[in-house]
């Protein structure tokens, strides 16, 4: 892989400006400076090609800055509202989205409809100029602490299931939402229960069509599995690869060559890994929605994050079984590799291949769209969403 261009470069000049003449940005500074999300066309980015774009990201990270997190919301709602939003809904929520000044969830999931997301059964019924939406979304990370949602609710269900569907903007604070956080094996309240009754939403905050939501929807899902497949092997957040690899050296030499193998995999994976984003990010900024190759980063991904994991438990020893709370600060303070990140984070790696769409259901994507292989029978095929349902409870 080429080095990218080096200090003569214009855009490079140009971003080590912005830094020195403001140091210290803030996340509103950056959003305007259109540095959150650089890919995005103007005035909410910068257009950025790929070269420009890791430019702007390498001087970020030598000069310290980090953008805001917001990461359901820029990763996935703001691709989908660029994509089909009206332009009222583009000016209202996109700047305040990329300062991480309104912080968003995803509203898709259900307790019947997890990998078969279509057959949602939640519903809007259309009143004057606002929606009434009934039904229950599970699975809703940072609910709790979200402004607002990406919403898919039937809003026809004489249709077939992919047609029926809308996409909405909804404010979580809107009477009528019920939120119950869920204690994940991590200890941390991570997903929440949605619950929705009679809550009214504007026809304005309509994203595109109605009854097109299912379309948007795979729009969504094709980014996200982008936004689940960067940066850490924890979808996006925690430690990388060469994280544990550097920490594992801390640790002394590895003589055991059954570990040392372990560890050129893992590499090896993280390579591949960064080869196939790029290769994404590089469609993504030509203006591509994201493809198949978005399912096969992800398995990688998921997987890859599992065999992190993993690792760093067999490295850590019998000690891994212990949690922060239950080390002393001697212990915890003695290797690198024994803190408490590296013990949450292989508990909630175990989430990692069922999350954004399980491992066998990316597996069945690729085998139909890439390799041509036959679609499982459906049996519910040409019944509309309703007629499907009938069929359920009369089996």
């Amino acid at each position: 892989m080429e080095l990218l261009p080096g200090q003569d470069d214009a855009r490079r000049q140009e971003i080590q400006k912005w830094l020195k003449d403001n140091p210290r940005p803030s996340a509103e500074q950056l959003a305007q400076a259109g540095l959150v999300a650089p890919h995005w066309p103007a005035p909410y980015g910068l257009g950025a090609d790929p070269v420009h774009q890791l430019i702007i990201d390498e001087e970020l990270h030598s000069a310290g800055v980090s953008r805001p997190s917001n990461p359901i919301g820029i990763g996935w709602a703001g691709p989908t509202i660029l994509f089909a939003g009206s332009e009222y809904l583009k000016e209202r929520y996109l700047r305040p989205m990329l300062s991480g000044a309104e912080f968003w969830c995803q509203l898709f999931s259900e307790p019947g409809s997890g990998s078969d997301l279509a057959s949602l059964g939640t519903r809007a019924v259309r009143d004057g100029d606002e929606w009434i939406v009934n039904g229950q979304k599970i699975w809703t990370s940072g609910a709790q602490y979200s402004q607002f949602g990406i919403l898919i609710a039937r809003t026809d269900p004489d249709v077939s299931k992919y047609k029926g569907v809308t996409y909405f903007i909804c404010p979580m604070d809107a009477p009528g939402i019920e939120i119950r956080p869920i204690k994940s094996m991590a200890g941390a309240e991570s997903f929440n229960e949605v619950f929705f009754t009679d809550v009214r939403i504007p026809h304005i905050n309509v994203v595109g069509d109605v009854n097109d939501g299912w379309r948007l929807a795979k729009v969504t899902l094709g980014n996200e599995r982008v936004s689940l497949s960067t940066g850490g092997v924890l979808w996006g957040g925690g430690p990388t690869a060469l994280d544990l690899i550097e920490s594992a050296k801390q640790q002394g030499p590895i003589t055991d060559p059954v570990m040392r193998q372990r560890i050129a995999a893992l590499y090896t994976e993280h390579t591949v890994l960064e080869i196939i984003r790029m290769r994404t990010l590089t469609a993504r900024l030509r203006g591509e929605q994201p493809g198949p190759e978005s399912s096969v980063r992800k398995i990688i991904a998921d997987e890859h994050g599992q065999h992190t994991m993993q690792l760093a438990r067999d490295l850590i020893g019998a000690h891994a079984l212990l949690t922060g709370d239950d080390r002393t600060e001697e212990f915890s303070q003695a290797k690198t590799l024994q803190s408490r990140a590296w013990y949450s984070g292989y508990m909630f790696s175990q989430a990692l291949t069922i999350g954004g769409g399980t491992g066998e259901v990316q597996r069945n994507i690729l085998g139909e769209r890439v390799l041509g292989l036959p679609s499982e029978p459906n049996t519910q095929q040409g019944m509309s969403w309703s007629e499907s349902r009938r069929s359920e409870t009369t089996v």
